[in-house]
């Protein structure tokens, strides 16, 4: 499987994309054949190497006549259904990124898809990041793509709109549901258009996956920051052959924070809640804090889907101040659900796969549970006679 990796230290934008395509591999001449095809005015494709901070990267600049235009999402997708160039494959691609902004700025305006006004994602370059970064994926055929936590900057941006805070409010909408990863930069790191990208082409989140890298392309920014190289890392390679004994490998957020003016009842209640939410895993650590004071920092993992509101349960329910939260990683073994008979009856358990495809057996504690208080037997003694009794063939 052919997997492409983006890689978003410094964010992500239209021209940033299609810099890393081209620096991959993507022949500029093709992108410019789909863009005239649009009919747009005087619309040129401009290349040239750059230097950020010290890192060699590709810069694509498009150069067209100026114009006053504000199109509806109708209009856009008006000129990539009348293109004779474009496949139906990379026409349906860019259409599903226009219709990704156009429903982020509807909901930000209280409008409707039809009615929205596109400004700056309207504009003639816009026009051609988008086609052109839906042209470039679709020549490289990759089948599967993977992101980075996407980091969004900070501080003040200027739209049509007037001034807003960074993210803008498109931008923030269309992120929700991504892990968003942290920056020291105050400066918009990740426009619309590169959040569009990241929405409807990433399926994954999270480390590189396994694979056998092929090429490496590295698209630039326009801005140049003091921190970090303003660049953006794309990564195509074929996918190497995962352990067998793993069901998944996955991207969680860990939460903590620190506890020691509440009630034990009040723990054990925020647990359960963040339990019925879907959280994977919670649990409490003793520790001491400040001027010795005993405490407990409580923990939770959850998918990213569920860390919005897992966040909110810990803030209303403890009264935090502050919580902590980092992206990491974690591996699952395969396993499958497995019944036995023993003396007393069924007790249910589930079968393991160690990295060597080794299976083992893990009785169920409430099975074994019910089991113990039916028969008034230890509960020790159920787990023993359950695991003696399982073979990998039950």
């Amino acid at each position: 499987m052919k997997i492409g990796y983006l890689d978003c230290h410094s964010g992500i934008s239209g021209d940033m994309m299609l810099g890393a395509l081209v620096d991959v591999g993507v022949p500029l001449e093709v992108l410019q054949n789909g863009i005239d095809s649009l009919g747009l005015p005087s619309c040129q494709l401009t290349r040239s190497t750059v230097m950020k901070n010290g890192f060699r990267a590709t810069k694509i600049g498009v150069d067209f006549e100026p114009e006053n235009a504000h199109r509806h999402l109708s209009d856009i997708t008006r000129l990539i259904d009348s293109s004779k160039v474009l496949s139906p494959r990379q026409k349906e691609l860019a259409t599903n990124l226009f219709t990704e902004v156009a429903k982020a700025e509807a909901k930000v305006h209280g409008t409707t898809l039809e009615k929205v006004h596109f400004h700056e994602v309207g504009a003639v370059d816009s026009i051609a990041d988008v086609v052109a970064a839906a042209i470039g994926w679709d020549w490289l055929g990759v089948e599967k793509i993977v992101s980075s936590p996407i980091p969004t900057g900070s501080g003040k941006v200027k739209i049509a709109h007037g001034l807003v805070s960074v993210p803008a409010p498109a931008t923030l909408e269309i992120l929700a549901g991504i892990p968003l990863g942290a920056s020291p930069v105050e400066a918009e790191l990740t426009t619309p258009t590169g959040a569009a990208i990241v929405k409807v082409l990433a399926t994954e989140f999270g480390p590189i996956p396994p694979m056998c890298v092929e090429a490496i392309g590295y698209g630039a920014g326009t801005r140049d920051f003091k921190e970090q190289a303003n660049i953006l890392r794309l990564i195509i390679g074929e996918a190497t052959e995962a352990d067998n004994s793993l069901q998944s490998s996955e991207a969680l957020w860990q939460l903590e924070t620190n506890l020691d003016d509440i009630s034990p009842e009040i723990v054990g209640y925020v647990q359960e809640k963040l339990f019925a939410l879907g959280a994977l895993d919670v649990y409490s650590t003793p520790i001491f804090m400040k001027k010795n004071r005993p405490a407990l920092m409580l923990t939770a993992l959850v998918l990213s889907e569920k860390l919005a509101a897992a966040k909110e349960i810990l803030f209303t329910e403890t009264c935090t101040l502050g919580i902590r939260q980092q992206l990491i990683d974690r591996d699952v073994l395969r396993r499958e659900s497995c019944q036995i008979e023993t003396k007393w009856g069924k007790i249910l358990g589930k079968i393991g796969y160690l990295p060597g495809g080794e299976p083992f057996f893990t009785p169920e504690y409430e099975s074994c549970q019910k089991i113990a208080a039916q028969e008034s037997v230890p509960l020790w003694s159920v787990y023993e006679v359950a695991k003696k009794g399982w073979s990998p063939k039950c």
